[in-house]
């Protein structure tokens, strides 16, 4: 079994399109593999995979490294996934099935108060990071790669990014909203959380204000 380090904290008809997308999601990543997958959700909103097949070494081996896994046994020095859970003066909170505790010195991005981080890089809550395991969980520190992808995030065109919305709703919303001519693509950062790329003439907190009466989800701006 493999759980996969992105949550599935949305409810009713909106659970059930997550369900879906999660599922065409991972017939994509192992689908010609020699396997049969059955798909739930742990209490902690962490999506369970178990697999079954004479490739299934292989389909685990493919999912952790699209998604990340969350697991219980943590060895220092070594890289994991957990999903941002919440933030205070000292740091951010992350959830890896259990709170892993990053300092604000160990965030690496920066000077600033947590929130004004956040802020600026765009990090909607659940967002998956990726850390390194120190001798401690007070120890633990983004990676340099996570670190990279955020300070990629301020260069370019600008970004919007969401969460509780698949990327296809996401994608619905905007043309919806009038701005598919606007945004150049949506990234998925985790199965709720995305990340819109906007095009050369497009004011990311002016599409925030154009398409957030359509999405109940978090919506940061992202501005070079």
């Amino acid at each position: 079994m493999v759980v996969l380090a992105t949550k599935l904290y949305v409810s009713g008809d909106a659970e059930d399109r997550a369900l879906d997308s999660l599922r065409s999601l991972i017939n994509n990543d192992i689908g010609e593999l020699d396997v049969e997958f059955e798909l739930g959700v742990r209490h902690d909103d962490f999506p369970s995979v178990t697999i079954e097949g004479e490739d299934a070494v292989v389909a685990r081996n493919v999912l952790t490294e699209e998604w990340g896994a969350i697991t219980d046994d943590f060895q220092a020095g070594e890289t994991y996934v957990g999903t941002l859970e919440s933030w205070d003066d000292d740091g951010f909170v992350l959830d890896a099935g259990g709170a892993v505790r990053i300092s604000t010195a160990d965030l690496g991005l920066g000077q600033g108060r947590p929130e004004q981080i956040r802020q600026r890089f765009g990090i909607v809550q659940h967002t998956p990071l990726e850390f390194v395991y120190g001798d401690a969980e007070a120890d633990a520190r983004l990676s340099e790669a996570q670190q990279d992808q955020l300070y990629e995030w301020t260069r370019g065109t600008g970004r919007v990014n969401v969460n509780s919305a698949t990327r296809a709703e996401v994608r619905a919303t905007i043309n919806r909203a009038g701005h598919a001519q606007d945004i150049v693509t949506v990234e998925r950062l985790g199965l709720l959380e995305q990340s819109v790329i906007c095009g050369e003439d497009t004011d990311p907190p002016g599409l925030v204000a154009s398409v957030g009466q359509y999405l109940p989800s978090e919506l940061r701006a992202v501005v070079p």
